[in-house]
This record gives C-alpha cells, sequence and structure tokens, in this order.
C-alpha cells in the first residue's frame, strides 16, 4: 500500500458523513445486541436474523464484561466500517477505542471515544509512527485490550502479536479472531512459520518457540508473561477465535 493510496483513503473518510454513536439513542447493554444493530459478524445472527453469523459475542461477554465499567483503552488492527468499534464504544462506559485499519474510506460511524487510523499495521515504520503519535513509550503498558480481526493472513498475525503484544497491560486480553484462516484458505498461509494454534500451544506448555516475524523479546514476554489461554468454536466451521490472557 503506497503513501498516496493511504492519503486518499483518508481524504474519503474525512470528508465521509458518518452515524454519530454517541447520539443515536441505542441503549443495549447486551453486546450481542449491539454487534448485530451496528452490523457486525460477531454477534450469533445477522441484523436482520436471516442467518447465523460467527457468533463471537458470548465470548468476548464471557471474558471482557469485568471491563464494562472500568476505565480502559482498546486497540483494534481490522475495523472496517467501524461497526464492533461502535458496539464496543456503546458496550464499554468509560473507554477509549484505537481502530488500525488499511482503509478508513470504508468507516461509516462516529464517537468521541473512537480514534481512527489509516496504516498497514504489518508496517514496521507506519506502527511506529502510530505509537508515537499516541505518546507510547517502549515498554509502556497501555491497551487492556488488543483485537486483531485484520486480514488474517498469517504473516499479519504474527507481525501483529510482535509489535503490540508488549504493550497489553497485566491482567489485559489479546484477541485473535478467525485465527485458524490460514487453515482454511490458502492464499492466507503466506510464509513459512509458525501458526497461531500451534504458537498458543507452545505458550500453553511452556514450550520455546522460533519465529521469523516474532521477536525473542516477544516470545519470552508470550511464554512468561501468560495467564491463560482460551481458545473457542464459532457458529460456523470456519469460525475460531482465542484470547490470550496477560498476567
Amino acid at each position: 500500500m503506497n503513501f498516496l493510496s493511504l492519503l486518499k483513503r483518508g481524504l474519503i473518510y474525512k470528508l465521509k458523513k458518518k452515524i454519530n454513536v454517541d447520539l443515536d439513542g441505542i441503549e443495549y447493554s447486551s453486546l450481542d445486541k449491539l454487534f448485530s444493530h451496528y452490523g457486525t459478524d460477531k454477534s450469533e445472527y445477522s441484523k436482520d436474523k436471516k442467518f447465523k453469523t460467527h457468533g463471537f459475542s458470548k465470548y468476548y461477554e464471557k471474558h471482557l464484561s469485568f471491563f464494562k465499567d472500568k476505565k480502559i483503552k482498546i486497540l483494534e488492527i481490522g475495523s472496517f466500517s467501524g461497526a464492533s468499534a461502535a458496539a464496543f464504544s456503546k458496550y464499554f462506559s468509560n473507554c477509549e477505542i484505537y481502530c488500525l485499519d488499511i482503509n478508513i474510506s470504508n468507516f461509516k460511524y462516529y464517537s468521541k471515544k473512537i480514534h481512527v487510523y489509516g496504516l498497514d499495521s504489518s508496517n514496521p515504520e507506519m506502527v511506529t509512527k502510530f505509537l508515537k503519535k499516541i505518546n507510547l513509550k517502549e515498554t509502556f503498558k497501555y491497551f487492556d485490550i488488543i483485537i486483531d480481526d485484520g486480514s488474517h493472513k498469517q504473516s499479519d498475525q504474527l507481525n501483529a502479536l510482535n509489535h503490540f503484544y508488549e504493550y497489553l497491560v497485566e491482567g489485559g486480553f489479546y484477541v485473535i479472531e478467525d485465527y485458524k484462516f490460514p487453515d482454511y484458505f490458502k492464499h492466507l498461509n503466506d510464509v513459512n512459520d509458525i501458526k497461531i494454534d500451534e504458537l498458543t500451544d507452545h505458550i500453553l506448555k511452556k514450550k520455546l518457540f522460533s519465529s521469523s516475524l516474532i521477536s525473542t523479546y516477544v516470545i519470552n514476554l508470550l511464554l512468561n508473561t501468560n495467564k491463560n489461554i482460551y481458545k473457542y468454536k464459532g457458529n460456523t466451521d470456519i469460525s475460531d477465535m482465542v484470547f490470550i490472557e496477560k498476567n
């Protein structure tokens, strides 16, 4: 993705009229209802109730309801239209959400709680600029929840973990949606490296592993600061998500 394309998409984002979720009057307490209302595929059913979607909402509520009324920061990697960010902004009463996407021209929601950045999260230079922009200093724990719902390419999943895991607070969760997509779709299995499923098994067993995309420093963090890992199967054959809990 070149600079001019990102600039063009950023301009479209700025000029595009958006739905102000702070003023839309939606007050569901259920994250599933919020996901469904704003049109994400994380809910049990589609907005029109015609078909089942991933069904991730129950797992999000199971692990993250603890943060519901706490002051928290969320990083979302891959936001598309901003639908899930809109839902999270309503569910978590005192949150700030940082949304990273390579194409922010799709964004259609606005909230004072939501901060949108157009960048390629696999690009270390862009990530460094983003971290500087939010005044995030090295080794400073910043995010309570990190959600990777990006391209689902194996390389991007590993790069994101390498770039951001160290900024997760103690007691926080690093969530990867559709982490098995590289098993299901050949074009997403784009590197000869460890997959997230294997990586999380190694972490649970405290077993050292290697990766060309994850630094030794982050590998040691994953092995030594992990409290637990929770893997779930959603509503469809290709619906998988994993929660990495940091201690």
